[in-house]
Formats: C-alpha cells, sequence, structure tokens
C-alpha cells in the first residue's frame, strides 16, 4: 500500500463570522464536538482561536489530529485522537464506494453523500464521530475535554472537512491515494466481498431484453381562476352568501391540483389541517372570509394571530404557533450554539423553542426556524420562517 500516512494543512488565516463548517458532513464533525462538550466556555474561546488564526499546521494521520496552538500567554499543543478503521470495516466501506460509480465520483468533486454514510453506518462502518468519539488532550493545564485549544483545533478541521472529505478518510486510516490505487485494484480484479459467490449472467443478454413501457404520466391541470368557474344550479346552505359559493369551490379545484402535483412529482403530500387550522388558511387565502369565520369560531384575535402566522410560515408555522414538540436534540444544541456565538444571549430551551429574554425561535416540523417576540405577555409570530436560525432571528428583529 502506498501514499502519505499523514499530511500538513497549511494554517488558516484570519476569519469574521460563524466559525462552524459549512458542509453537512463537517457540521456533523463540530456537532460531535459541541454534543460531547460540558463547558460552552470553552467552546466560545475555541471559536475565538480558531477565527483569529492562533491555530498553526495542522498534522492529520491515520487515527490523529495535531496542532500548535498559540495562546497570549503560552504555546500548547493540542491533539484529538478518533478511532481508526480496522481491515474489515475498510473492507465493507470499499464494498459500499464500489457499489456505485456516483460515490467516489462525488468524493472526487468534495462531496460526502449522505447515502454513502449512510451505508457505510449500516455495514457497521462508522465515518462521521459522534458523542464521545473525540478524544482530545493538550499541554495547558486546563480540566475541560475539549479545553479551548483542542475546540479551536476541531472548529478549523470542520473547514478543512469543507474543502475536502477525504481528510475523514485520511483520520480514519486512508490516504486519497492508498483509497483510490484500492477501488482500482478491486476493480481491475473484481473482487468484492459484496458480489463473491454470487453468479450473474452475460451482460449482453441482460441487456437484450425489452424493458417494458410505462405510460407517461398525465400532465398536471392548469391553476383555475374563479373567472373559469362554472357553478350553476346549486344553491348555498342556508345562510351562506350565494358569491361565497364559487369561491369555496374554485378553493376545493386548487387543493385538488395541489393533491394531483404531489402525487405526480412524488413530493410530500400537502398538510394535513384541523378544522381550526383550515379555516386560518381560508381567512389567510380568502380575507373576505375573515369577519364571518372569527364570528363563527369566536375567537377573532387568535384568528388574527393565526394568519399572521400562516402567512410568515404555511401550515408549518401555524402549527408551531399551537404546538410545542420534541425535536432531536442535536438539532436543538447546534442552533443554540450558533445563536449564542452570532447574537450573545443566552437561550433557554423547551421542547422545539429557543427563548432569550422577549425573542424566541420556534422549530417546525419541516426544520425551518420561525421568530416570536414577546408582546403584551404574549408571544407573536414576528418574521419569515427560515432554516438558519441566526437569519430567523434577525427576520423577527
Amino acid at each position: 500500500m502506498s501514499g502519505e500516512v499523514a499530511k500538513g494543512f497549511a494554517a488558516f488565516g484570519a476569519r469574521r463570522g460563524v466559525t462552524r463548517a459549512q458542509s453537512w458532513w463537517g457540521r456533523s464533525w463540530v456537532q460531535a464536538l459541541e454534543d460531547t462538550s460540558l463547558d460552552n466556555d470553552q467552546l466560545k474561546r475555541g471559536r475565538r482561536f480558531a477565527n483569529s488564526g492562533q491555530v498553526g499546521t495542522i498534522t492529520i494521520s491515520a487515527g490523529r489530529i495535531a496542532a500548535t496552538v498559540h495562546a497570549p500567554e503560552d504555546t500548547y499543543e493540542a491533539v484529538v485522537v478518533v478511532d481508526r478503521l480496522s481491515a474489515d470495516q475498510w473492507t465493507r466501506f470499499l464494498d459500499q464506494v464500489g457499489s456505485r460509480a456516483g460515490h467516489i465520483a462525488a468524493l472526487l468533486d468534495g462531496e460526502m453523500p449522505h447515502d454513502l454514510v449512510e451505508a457505510a453506518a449500516d455495514a457497521a462502518v462508522p465515518l462521521l464521530p459522534g458523542i464521545g468519539d473525540l478524544d482530545p488532550s493538550c499541554t495547558c493545564d486546563g480540566w475541560e475535554l475539549p479545553c479551548q485549544h483542542a475546540a479551536a483545533l476541531c472548529y478549523q478541521v470542520g473547514w478543512l472537512l469543507d474543502e475536502d472529505p477525504f481528510v475523514l478518510l485520511l483520520m480514519r486510516g486512508r490516504s486519497r491515494e492508498d483509497l483510490l490505487d484500492d477501488l482500482q485494484q478491486r476493480a481491475t480484479t473484481g473482487t468484492s466481498a459484496a458480489t463473491d459467490g454470487l453468479v450473474g449472467v452475460p451482460a449482453a443478454e441482460a441487456f437484450s431484453i425489452e424493458p417494458a413501457e410505462l405510460p407517461e404520466p398525465p400532465a398536471l391541470p392548469a391553476k383555475v381562476e374563479l373567472d373559469e368557474l362554472a357553478v350553476t344550479g346549486q344553491q348555498p346552505p342556508a345562510g351562506m352568501e350565494p358569491a361565497s359559493l364559487p369561491l369555496l369551490v374554485l378553493d376545493a379545484a386548487r387543493r385538488a391540483r395541489a393533491e394531483l402535483r404531489a402525487l405526480l412529482t412524488h413530493s410530500a403530500d400537502p398538510w394535513i389541517l384541523d378544522e381550526w387550522q383550515d379555516a386560518v388558511r381560508l381567512a389567510a387565502d380568502y380575507p373576505m372570509f375573515t369577519e364571518r369565520l372569527a364570528t363563527a369560531l369566536g375567537r377573532p384575535a387568535e384568528l388574527a394571530v393565526g394568519v399572521t402566522a400562516w402567512s410568515y410560515g404555511g401550515a408549518p408555522g401555524l402549527d408551531v404557533l399551537d404546538n410545542e414538540w420534541a425535536p432531536d436534540p442535536s438539532e436543538i444544541a447546534r442552533a443554540r450554539t450558533e445563536l449564542t456565538a452570532a447574537w450573545d444571549l443566552t437561550f433557554e430551551v423547551s421542547g422545539n423553542r429557543l427563548t432569550a429574554a422577549d425573542r424566541q425561535l420556534r422549530l417546525d416540523r419541516t426544520g425551518r426556524w420561525h421568530p416570536y417576540t414577546l408582546i403584551d405577555n404574549t408571544w407573536l409570530p414576528t418574521g419569515p420562517a427560515d432554516r438558519d436560525p441566526t437569519a430567523a432571528l434577525a427576520s423577527g428583529a
């Protein structure tokens, strides 16, 4: 086996802005660090060290990451140890990479495919670290794990992962060159644990089979307009104005079209609404119904707030207005760390809600954050939803 067993990466210069990695795999690396830490102050200081360019050349080898960190009072050696993959685990990983040409192409293009990581995990091959998988140490006197110097090193490794996912494989025990050589050899010899002992058919025979032709899906009908409806011979129910019936027919036609579009495009079904949520939707989409709906429901103030929530975030926005739920704790922890770094506020956690004084963010079930403000002792939606919690908080200011 040839290739580098260790590689040095030039020190990063000073940076401004968010310290966290940007790629999903880089963010997973940082999340493992932050989920393990018991001291947020060390993480804050670590982010400052990382951003100020006080971390020297980073050396990554199989199972080990090291760098010199230059602090005002002294210079320290920070090290982070990770588990190397065994020979058997590398064999299973190569089976997963070799099973799809797109995997290696994505790696060479600087991407780490989700399905590759998931397939490797299914084969008991951990690529990304989890809680407790990073073992930091440092020559400083700090007792925290990680200390600020090791935390700074980990944050900058997240930047390296953004640029090259092969860095993750190097720390797991194989250099880029070794991995590509192994894949080339397997392609030449046809060896693969996944295919050993299997009997196939000649390619010519397989390709000679005529594939069955599926009918083309129907075209999605054009969006109907009110003046295109032909509502005749129907009398509205008692108490309903005749002018309301065409609007309700229009609404039914548009909702049916949304259901059909979801089927044809294999996308998520439209949100299933209860009676109250549907009333809010109608009031938001057809303002002429607002007064009548408010009278019928007997909740005019709540209806007005609901319409605002719907206008900012649709059905998911209305759901977080009325419901508190329990998302993945790591998602909440990640957002809390980003917000604390960007806004220097202390956020309390309750379910899907992050609260700091009179500001609040609520995470919906589609992964978007909704800003709320405490006004006259009532939490009210005050801005559009965003997948970036810092942007969402800024929009609701």
